[in-house]
């Protein structure tokens, strides 16, 4: 893993700490749980419980909390440090998640999901190409991508973000048009894109992304294939 995701790593746990010190456990997961149950109304779906569903990079408060999936995993770098020190996180509280204590590079899934929520997290990992490539590999084909995530307002702070740690908490920097293309390239048919939220530097959107219908070759296929 690189240098600047591992300084990331290491000012994502801190920042946490920092933000719900003096927050009530029981009214910011409440306010978190609405905050989800709009989350979804946006993205349009119909939900019945039997989805196999994955929260990719999870955090100690993610999407799971208003989810039912079956499997419902929820997969994280930073599980164990949450659970250790933070009292707003606790897996036994979510008895439909399982929790998977894990990089999205290095992790590896039993079976393909029919929906990944991968909210305020793909500029969070270490390989951007390889994470996006597995989130592609492991849905099922014509399953729905639910990425979420704050892009440059401004090609030039984009490109100075790249050289200086501007932003220490994200590895990697980019704006909308260059999330969209990514998608575009791995064959992702982009359903809906929404603005979350409008900011200065950054914006917030969400894309809800199509899986191709043909099965791509890919880590998951190969690895059940050989078996």
């Amino acid at each position: 893993m690189n240098i600047r995701w591992r300084l990331a790593q290491f000012w994502e746990i801190r920042w946490w700490r920092w933000y719900l010190r003096d927050k009530d456990k029981t009214v910011y997961l409440r306010k978190k749980a609405e905050y989800w149950d709009r989350i979804v109304a946006v993205c349009e779906l119909e939900l019945s419980g039997a989805e196999a569903i994955l929260d990719a990079g999870c955090g100690p408060a993610g999407i799971f909390m208003v989810l039912r999936g079956n499997p419902l995993i929820g997969v994280d770098p930073l599980l164990e440090k949450y659970q250790e020190s933070l009292a707003h996180f606790d897996p036994d509280n979510y008895p439909q998640v399982q929790f998977v204590n894990s990089t999205l590079e290095a992790y590896s899934p039993d079976q393909p999901f029919e929906i990944i929520f991968c909210c305020n997290v793909i500029n969070h990992v270490a390989d951007l190409g390889e994470s996006l490539d597995k989130l592609s590999s492991w849905l099922k084909p014509g399953g729905t991508l639910i990425l979420s995530i704050d892009v440059h307002n401004h090609k030039g702070l984009k490109h100075l973000f790249r050289l200086i740690p501007g932003d220490i908490l994200h590895p990697h920097q980019h704006d909308l048009e260059d999330y969209q293309g990514m998608l575009r390239e791995r064959g992702f048919r982009l359903e809906k894109t929404t603005q979350l939220k409008k900011g200065g530097i950054f914006d917030y959107y969400l894309i809800k992304a199509i899986s191709p219908l043909s099965v791509i070759t890919s880590p998951l296929v190969n690895s059940t294939s050989s078996q």
